[in-house]
C-alpha cells in the first residue's frame, strides 16, 4: 500500500522507515545535523512549497530518503492506519 503525503507525493508504506514531527524533532542538533548532510547529499524533497509539518525518512532503491509534508504526523499515521504506533 501507498501513504498519500500531500501534493500527489505516495510513498510504499513497507519503505517508511519513520513519521517525524518538524517542529519537534529539529529541536535536537543532531537531526538538524542529519537533516542538513542528508540536504548536501539531494537527499531531501518536498511534496509542498508550504511550511512543513513533517517529514518522512523512507527507502527507495536502496538508499534513505527525506520527504518533507504539509500534512501532520496524526495526520500521516491516521492516514496509515497505524494510530496506535
Amino acid at each position: 500500500m501507498y501513504l498519500h503525503i500531500g501534493n500527489n507525493r505516495n510513498i510504499r508504506e513497507r519503505e517508511i522507515i519513520g513519521i517525524f514531527d518538524a517542529d519537534t524533532a529539529t529541536v535536537a542538533s543532531t537531526t538538524r545535523k542529519f537533516l542538513s548532510m542528508a540536504q548536501k547529499k539531494g537527499l531531501v524533497e518536498s511534496s509542498t512549497e508550504e511550511i512543513p509539518k513533517s517529514f518522512v525518512l523512507y527507502r527507495d532503491n536502496g538508499k534513505y530518503n527525506i520527504c518533507f509534508s504539509q500534512l501532520s504526523t496524526s495526520a500521516l499515521l491516521g492516514r496509515s492506519g497505524n494510530e496506535q504506533n
